[in-house]
């Protein structure tokens, strides 16, 4: 008790208010301690220290294990991102985890707990990012104490790939989840296929942020065709569940984009980042006072650069809103990319700040990282020079194959290798609906040629602009402004 006593007396009686909440599965009220008044208190009196421990709280709480396991959660998680986590205390939370899935997955039926979607979706999240940590923290050996190594040889299992995989599939599972978005998919209701788990809201909603979880597992490893499988059942649109919550609906569309990319599928990248940064731009009013919204904001500019490699690579024409922010933070980087071999060391930056951290499950072998920017620069190499090559040719309507050479100063041997790798990028598996993987083969260029005894003939097909489009648009902006303006003077 003399512990409890030194508890500030507002934490005091946020933790009974939080408490009382939790029993009484008041989820509109959770939302509020959970989004807004546990990190108020953190800003106020735990920034540079830990909350106090569990043991600690549960005199307060009756010793509730349910309710100390999601404290646990929302205290390893401060100590992640705040401070720095000892290797005790990363063993300690993923136990902690063990346990709160456990209580979930393996009680005798569904149990009665609620919780907000924001924080459901946190915990996938959160879950899948300690793991991240933990292995980037033991691919690390110069950091580690040979205490450290010994304590992490005899808990092999802790942290490992296939515990972090095997709670998702099992919530996955549980939820019958894949079967609801399959009967949704097919103009039904989801509670045919719910089940006794899947027609509560922790279990469908934790289902379903495992999909997502997965999609992101999937791509740190580096299977890009398994990430985007998950989808499978999932309809990428505004209407989706995971539009629900802005932090899923982001790293949804971030790890689509970025397996989309990883395939060279750059019409499909192009396409899913700009759509969620067009999200965040017509939100940001509202995210802006979210807890995660400089997390957000990070992630967005990752998308900016990567969208600017995949214009680089697949010039396509943007939103107007777009185009001016990508020209405004990665304007000088897009005109690097059009200079040949110079722009390699352009690519390489905007891949290692952009990309995911990648893992490499057993924590053996070759780095994770260096071995994915390898295959992705083995790609960028075979094209690097067709954005110069497609400038010259965007000149003319035919060419002799000699002077086109001298221009490009490389030998017509060279060139004709060049122009079928041209013929090859400039058609590409586009998404149109369905399943995310499937496609159909379309030109993803407006220039097109062929070779006929040593001259290039070149066709241009210019996409017409929406001049509509841009008055409407201009319209009602130039209305807000007037309404603004007699408000002001009113």
């Amino acid at each position: 008790m003399a512990l409890t006593a030194k508890i500030p007396d507002g934490v005091r009686n946020f933790i009974l208010h939080f408490y009382r909440n939790v029993i009484d599965n008041n989820v509109y009220e959770l939302h509020n301690i959970y989004d807004s008044s546990f990190n108020k208190l953190t800003e106020k009196y735990y920034q540079k220290q830990a909350w106090p421990e569990a043991e600690v709280v549960a005199p307060l709480v009756n010793d509730d294990q349910v309710f100390l396991t999601l404290y646990r959660e929302l205290y390893y998680r401060h100590i992640y991102a705040h401070l720095t986590p000892t290797l005790e205390q990363r063993f300690h939370s993923y136990e902690n985890y063990c346990d709160l899935f456990n209580y979930i997955l393996n009680s005798e039926g569904p149990v009665s707990l609620e919780l907000p979607n924001q924080w459901l979706w946190d915990i996938i999240d959160e879950f899948i990012y300690q793991f991240q940590s933990f292995c980037n923290f033991r691919d690390r050996t110069k950091n580690k104490t040979d205490a450290e190594a010994v304590l992490m040889q005899e808990n092999s299992q802790i942290w490992s790939c296939y515990s972090v995989l095997n709670v998702l599939y099992s919530f996955i599972q549980k939820s019958r989840i894949n079967e609801q978005l399959l009967v949704s998919k097919n103009g039904g209701d989801m509670m045919e296929a719910a089940g006794e788990y899947g027609s509560r809201p922790l279990y469908k909603m934790l289902g379903y942020f495992s999909i997502v979880g997965l999609v992101r597992v999937h791509c740190l490893l580096g299977d890009y065709v398994l990430a985007l499988k998950m989808m499978d059942n999932i309809s990428l649109n505004k209407k989706a569940m995971f539009a629900r919550v802005t932090a899923c609906h982001v790293t949804t569309y971030y790890y689509v984009g970025f397996a989309y990319m990883m395939l060279r599928r750059y019409a499909d990248a192009i396409k899913a980042f700009s759509t969620v940064l067009s999200f965040i731009q017509r939100t940001k009013q509202y995210h802006s006072r979210s807890y995660q919204f400089d997390q957000i904001a990070k992630r967005g500019d990752q998308m900016y650069a990567l969208l600017a490699i995949c214009i680089a690579l697949c010039p396509t024409r943007l939103d107007e809103n777009i185009h001016s922010q990508l020209r405004e933070k990665y304007g000088e980087q897009l005109f690097k990319m059009q200079k040949g071999e110079e722009s390699l060391p352009v690519y390489v930056d905007l891949f290692q700040f952009a990309c995911p951290k990648f893992l490499s499950p057993s924590g053996k072998g070759a780095d994770a990282h260096q071995n994915q920017l390898k295959v992705f620069m083995s790609d960028i190499k075979n094209q690097i020079n067709l954005p110069t090559l497609r400038s010259f040719m965007k000149l003319y309507t035919s060419m002799g194959i000699e002077k086109l050479a001298k221009f490009l100063e490389i030998d017509s041997e060279e060139l004709k290798t060049q122009l079928l790798i041209f013929k090859q990028k400039s058609r590409q598996y586009k998404w149109v609906e369905g399943n995310l993987l499937e496609g159909e083969y379309l030109p993803t260029s407006d220039l097109d040629f062929c070779l006929k005894q040593d001259v290039v003939h070149i066709a241009e097909s210019k996409v017409g602009r929406r001049y509509g489009d841009w008055f409407l648009r201009n319209i009602n902006r130039c209305e807000d402004i007037l309404a603004n303006l007699e408000l002001s003077k009113a």
